[in-house]
């Protein structure tokens, strides 16, 4: 049963050298077939209007999420005090923290989160600053409701001066990353290559950015560094694309075969594989992480970096194929080179299109061949008969009157007679 994907391939040029046909297997190929063995052609490039107006769409939401909603940021931003109850050998859950913590006059902003198991099983419970005085009483009430000991309850204070230094430092490191990412890439490719490739880094931060403020999870230094890393992946992602586009392109200008679009187009099918490969291998052992052991198994201290790298990682490898490339072509086709190039290359298809048309003409005018063991064709009309060996019969044979006819061999009444032969 044929599907949509089993016929892409109407725009842009087609792999192998322009034939438009798999490799191996004929027509019959399945799309993913092909998509394995990179002989798709998709036209992402042909495209990229959508794909500009879909992540223009998803940015403008992401971005008003984070003007009327903000961050959920944790104590290590904003200061506050951290509560931590052993709990080994007790039948506690996280309700029964959150809920005595509130009982002690404790402003609950978040639910307790359970950390370890067995002897190391305990619950962190964290809560807006809380003077010295308050949190021994805190700590008497709560041990007494809990039923334990209350030497088994311990106080962290973090001062909100410390997280407006974690995050100016998190800002420097980001902003040396893109620097260096910068300067690799123009050296190693071309300067329009790294101007498309922070571009698409900076999509992936706020679309991240805005993921995190839809869904209120708290922002913890555990979520700066999972964005790094996600931004290291998805750099590593274009970077491969960057290298074949630039592979596909390399003296493209001096001949007409095809476009810059369309070579950067082909680099990015015969990446395809590749790409999804390397993002569904990283993102199952992630998915684990965020909907196994924070939703599942409710490990809440690992949600924070499980869902940074999750959303990171897809929108990495998005932004990859939908926008690093196509703003490359953007930036390239506005040269006059490559502008002379699409001419040259319009003209030359115009030319061999209008041949074909003529041979197509030509062809259709000429009398029909008669293949070898086929049947013979119709004879116009008027045309005389062929005989067995081939040739034509004559005028006379084909008259009713003729040799062939009704009075073949007697002379005609309307044929005059020849004259008398004179005696000698």
């Amino acid at each position: 049963m044929s599907t949509a994907l089993d016929h892409l391939g109407s725009d842009g040029p087609p792999p192998n050298g322009g034939t438009g046909r798999p490799r191996s297997g004929g027509p019959s190929v399945r799309w993913y077939t092909r998509l394995y063995r990179g002989e798709t052609t998709f036209p992402f490039i042909q495209r990229r209007r959508r794909w500009y107006l879909l992540s223009g769409i998803v940015l403008l939401i992401c971005a008003a999420s984070l003007v009327f909603r903000g961050f959920n940021l944790g104590i290590e931003f904003k200061g506050g005090t951290q509560f931590t109850v052993q709990a080994s050998g007790t039948s506690l859950v996280t309700d029964d923290i959150t809920r005595a913590f509130g009982k002690a006059g404790v402003d609950v902003t978040s639910p307790a989160q359970e950390v370890g198991s067995g002897a190391n099983r305990k619950f962190i419970l964290k809560a807006p600053e809380t003077q010295l005085a308050d949190q021994t009483r805190i700590k008497t009430t709560a041990a007494k409701d809990l039923g334990v000991p209350e030497a088994s309850i311990n106080t962290d204070s973090v001062s909100s001066s410390w997280g407006a230094d974690v995050t100016r430092k998190s800002l420097q490191g980001l902003v040396v990353f893109l620097i260096a990412v910068s300067i690799y890439i123009a050296i190693r490719f071309e300067p329009r290559m790294a101007v498309a490739a922070i571009i698409a880094l900076l999509h992936d931060l706020l679309l991240t950015a805005g993921v995190y403020s839809i869904i209120g999870f708290e922002v913890t230094p555990s979520t700066v560094v999972g964005l790094l890393t996600i931004l290291g992946f998805s750099l590593y992602d274009t970077v491969v694309i960057f290298d074949k586009v630039a592979e596909n392109t390399k003296d493209l200008t001096a001949g007409s075969r095809m476009t810059y679009t369309e070579a950067a187009n082909l680099a990015v099918n015969q990446t395809l594989m590749r790409s999804i490969n390397t993002s569904l291998i990283s993102l199952l052992p992630v998915a684990g992480l965020l909907f196994i052991g924070a939703g599942v198994l409710g490990v809440g201290t690992i949600k924070d970096l499980a869902l940074v790298m999750f959303v990171g990682i897809a929108t990495g490898a998005y932004s990859s194929l939908f926008l690093a490339a196509p703003i490359v072509v953007d930036l390239t086709e506005r040269l006059p080179a490559f502008k002379a190039l699409t001419s040259r290359v319009a003209a030359k298809r115009s030319s061999v299109g209008a041949r074909e048309r003529v041979g197509a003409s030509a062809l259709a005018g000429s009398p029909p061949v008669r293949r070898a063991g086929g049947p013979a064709p119709a004879p116009r009309p008027g045309a005389r008969p062929a005989r067995a060996d081939g040739t034509r019969a004559s005028a006379a044979a084909t008259r009713p009157d003729g040799p062939a006819g009704p009075g073949a061999g007697k002379p005609s009444a309307n044929r005059p007679k020849p004259p008398p032969r004179r005696k000698k």
